[in-house]
């Protein structure tokens, strides 16, 4: 089904193309080689993680994948080889850190990938497992129980495991820590014979319905998965490779097409002069000419030509003169008479008869007094022979 390894330094490995390949990196491997050693009886439990990338380079191959989910569980590479590596040997330097004594070490994996007979199994099916993640699908023991249950239900001659691929890898989310919730897993298999019939129901029209409103199809053999694995089989994928068109249409050149120009000259090293005088003219000068004439312009219509007071008054009218001339007279009048305070008392401070004798009251004030403090009203406090209003009193006091 699947090529498993152990980590060694320097071990060579002979997947094949097409074919699932799993190689595993053991913590307890590399636990001896980071001093301090662990003294007899006593149990050593660092943090190791792993970085793995292609020698010279700073990552993996595409087809190559990785993942070690904490610092104490041991790191998995996995993926499916492909056709162009074929006999092209593909060196991985695995480097371990200890991240308790920051000590480093290092092995080289070298993978040989082998060419398969009857690559590729014409008939795929890429099965979503729901209650796994990556690397419990990844464990041998794991996924040679789901190639039991596909091969009991599918029937093959020859199966084999293509590839494996986190849900996180398709754009799902990743699951919240609540009643062990998993990520899912996308595993597809590889056979020589076609699809069962109980695989073929995930294409009949009520289950295709049933997918479409959100509900579990009806599948007969989905038993024989459900004690272990829970299948989504509404993202079941049944591909078959005999039936696929090749799409290659020779190139048949036209308008859309460029011609074939030769090869690419690049441009002289030595470039000419290039006068920019015309360009300074265009960008600068003709604008700037353009705003003196305008300014010029209004110069002359706000300061040339005014009319003047004398032709304003000659286009207005006699009786509007008339009535200005009165109106700048009188304000002149009062401003004059404002300024002169000697003036006679108003009608309101005039000596006025006593409310009771009828006697003239004269005024206060001798004619010497200063007028300017006098209140124009005077209260009955200030007026003689004042008669009082008795106020009156609270029954009590009768």
């Amino acid at each position: 089904y699947t090529i498993l390894s152990k980590v060694h330094s320097d071990r060579n490995v002979y997947p094949s193309a097409g074919v699932l390949f799993v190689h595993v990196l053991e913590r307890e491997y590399f636990k001896g080689e980071f001093p301090p050693y662990p003294k007899p009886g006593e149990i050593s439990n660092d943090p190791i993680t792993f970085n793995t990338n292609l020698m010279g380079y700073p990552d993996r191959p595409g087809w190559l994948r990785y993942i070690q989910r904490t610092p104490y569980s041991d790191g998995v590479l996995y993926g499916s080889p492909t056709v162009e590596n074929v006999g092209k040997p593909t060196i991985i330097e695995i480097t371990a850190y200890n991240r308790r004594t920051f000590e480093t070490a290092r092995h080289n994996l070298i993978i040989n990938i082998m060419s398969a007979e009857d690559f590729p199994l014409p008939y795929q099916a890429e099965f979503f497992i729901r209650n796994m993640n990556v690397e419990e699908m990844l464990a041998s023991e794991v996924l040679g129980d789901f190639l039991g249950a596909v091969k009991n239900v599918w029937q093959p001659e020859r199966l084999n495991a293509i590839n494996i691929t986190s849900a996180l890898d398709r754009g799902g989310r990743v699951p919240l820590p609540i009643n062990d919730m998993k990520e899912g897993v996308y595993v597809m298999v590889g056979a020589d014979v076609p699809f069962s019939s109980c695989l073929r129901e995930v294409e009949n029209p009520q289950n295709q319905l049933r997918c479409s409103q959100e509900m579990e199809p009806v599948i007969t053999c989905d038993k024989k998965f459900r004690t272990q694995f829970h299948i989504d089989w509404c993202k079941i994928s049944l591909v078959d490779n005999t039936k696929q068109v090749s799409t290659f249409q020779e190139v048949i050149r036209g308008e859309g097409i460029l011609p074939d120009g030769g090869e690419y000259k690049p441009p002289s090293d030595t470039l000419k002069s290039r006068d920019y005088y015309s360009d300074f003219l265009v960008t600068l000068a003709v604008p700037s000419a353009i705003a003196l004439v305008l300014f010029l312009i209004l110069a002359y219509i706000m300061c040339c030509r005014r009319e003047g007071v004398e032709k304003r008054n000659m286009q207005t009218p006699d009786i509007q003169l008339v009535h200005h001339s009165a109106i700048q007279k009188s304000t002149k009048e009062l401003r004059d008479m404002s300024k002169n305070r000697e003036i006679a008392w108003p009608l309101s401070t005039l000596p006025v008869f006593h409310p009771v004798t009828g006697e003239i009251v004269p005024p206060l004030h001798a004619d010497s007094y200063d007028n300017t403090s006098m209140p124009l009203m005077q209260t009955q406090q200030n007026l003689p022979h004042q008669t009082q209003i008795p106020q009156q009193q609270s029954a009590g006091q009768y």
